[in-house]
């Protein structure tokens, strides 16, 4: 067999991985002393730093499961003072313990060599930037910047995931960027003078002849026409624009309505009873063109539906019975938060809530994450396999949507409040559920703590609860701040009143 046939290695639980296969004979198995464990453990980690460490493994036949058994192996001791062809044994409790402490230890080290290289970087990089950074005007000067700080952030060993991240460069562009550059850029070709090209007193005339008193006012279009009736031409549309051009006489004249900017609607909800966002969604009806309208406010804290009824049509005084229904059973909450419709936006809607001292919230036209509560719920609903294609009557409409109402309130387990139904965290139950779902995870890691990796007991992330929920995320000050205080008012940062 040639020294250079492909190996392939199978490894076994004493570190000891068979050799190539040899179809002539028996295998061989290869093993190795503490000594070459540390030894290819030192290797490994130098090649490692210069990015050759997969490099280094193929070259040396060996698997990246081996190095991390060695390294447990050498960071509990076991590797120290053994003579070739002696056991290693099995790392003790306290050995155990000790590599993993080292283990987590160099981990932190690392990230924290690689977070002081990210800082020192991007420090260079803002201040390269100046006032560029701050000013409109300078995108190309911000933009090579920044390029420049995300490759020697990629140079440094920082992924370029959190290069991206530090510098807001995406991946994509950085990569095309990449690629361009390594290109020779094409000389540029001389463009030949057109033969059709005016003269410079033809381009004279032309400019005369729309800055006169009669064609003053006029877009070069109509002076074009005007012209031809009389049997005069002096140039195309396309010439007398590009003359105009050339002498900066062309710019925007008419009066264009300008639209004022839109205030982020950004709210905060601690506790249940203080944000209500509604909605209206169109159920199909027995025809083509028949739509039945689902009227249903949900609250964001807790996700419990407060309100949802089912009619013919769209209007605000069935929009008004609703919430007086909800305010009724659930309590009058501070502020309401909806869509630009029309229910939305009617006098009936407005005049109820200013008479209740409720605040209206409405999202910005054409934006569809301002009101992303109502719109996850009717997501949720739609995407049910028991929901119909069409309904054949109101009273199905109704019926379907009661009992997903209830399913909904006191059977869904949701995600974004800790696997609880929002009934639970409606009422109050959430908290008690948790310290019961605390101490059976604390019996369980008890009985069987080798099922665990950790000796603490953090609940799992999927059945933490945030304390605040919120509509276009607040800065963390207010979040914070709302959190510190929470039944006493929810946090309003933006709204249009």
């Amino acid at each position: 067999m040639s020294l250079s046939s492909p190996v392939v290695l199978l490894s076994s639980d004493d570190g000891v991985v068979s050799a190539p296969a040899n179809p002539d004979g028996p295998t061989r198995r290869r093993s190795f002393t503490p000594a070459q464990k540390l030894k290819y453990l030192s290797e490994y980690e130098t090649a490692c730093e210069t990015g050759q460490g997969a490099a280094f493994l193929r070259r040396q036949g060996l698997y990246s499961s081996l190095i991390s058994e060695w390294r447990k192996q050498r960071d509990a001791g076991l590797l120290e003072g053994k003579q070739p062809g002696q056991a290693v044994g099995r790392p003790s409790a306290a050995q155990a313990e000790n590599a993993r402490l080292k283990a987590q230890l160099r981990k932190a080290e690392a990230e924290l060599s690689m977070a002081r290289t990210a800082l020192e970087i991007m420090g260079k990089g803002t201040r390269a930037l100046g006032a560029d950074l701050r000013e409109r005007g300078h995108q190309p000067e911000a933009a090579e910047a920044l390029m420049g700080t995300y490759t020697a952030l990629i140079g440094a060993g920082i992924p370029t995931r959190d290069a991206s991240s530090l510098t807001g460069v995406p991946r994509v562009t950085a990569a095309r960027q990449a690629a361009r550059a390594g290109r020779p850029e094409p000389e540029p070709a001389a463009r030949p003078v057109p033969a059709h090209k005016l003269i410079d007193g033809e381009r004279a005339l032309v400019l005369a002849t729309l800055s006169s008193d009669e064609f003053v006012d006029k877009p070069p279009l109509q002076v074009y026409a005007i012209l031809l009736e009389r049997g005069q031409y002096v140039g195309s549309v396309a010439t007398m624009y590009r003359v105009l051009r050339e002498n900066m006489q062309v710019r925007e004249r008419r009066r264009l309505a300008t639209h004022p900017p839109r205030k982020v609607p950004e709210l905060i909800a601690t506790a249940a009873g203080q944000v209500y966002s509604w909605d209206i969604t169109k159920l199909a009806g027995p025809a083509r063109g028949v739509y039945y309208d689902a009227y249903v406010m949900i609250d964001i804290f807790s996700r419990y539906i407060v309100g949802a009824i089912v009619h013919s049509c769209e209007d605000g005084l069935l929009a008004k019975e609703m919430m007086i229904d909800a305010s009724g059973l659930h309590g009058t909450p501070e502020v309401v938060h909806s869509d630009g419709g029309p229910s939305m936006t009617s006098k009936t809607v407005r005049i109820l809530l200013a008479d209740v001292g409720i605040v209206r919230s409405r999202s910005r036209p054409h934006v569809s994450n301002d009101n992303p509560y109502s719109e996850a719920l009717f997501k949720t609903m739609k995407y049910l396999p028991v929901f119909p294609d069409r309904f054949s009557s109101l009273g199905h409409a109704r019926q379907f949507l009661g009992e997903f109402v209830n399913a909904y309130n006191h059977h869904h387990r949701h995600t974004g409040i800790g696997m609880h139904t929002p009934a639970d965290v409606h009422y109050g139950l959430a908290d008690a559920i948790d310290r019961d779902r605390d101490a059976a995870l604390d019996a369980t890691r008890r009985a069987h703590p080798e099922r665990f990796t950790s000796r603490v007991t953090p609940r799992p992330k999927i059945l933490d609860r945030d304390p605040t929920a919120w509509i276009n995320q607040p800065p963390t000050d207010e979040i914070q701040l709302a959190a510190q205080h929470p039944p006493a008012s929810s946090a309003l940062t933006n709204s249009d009143g």
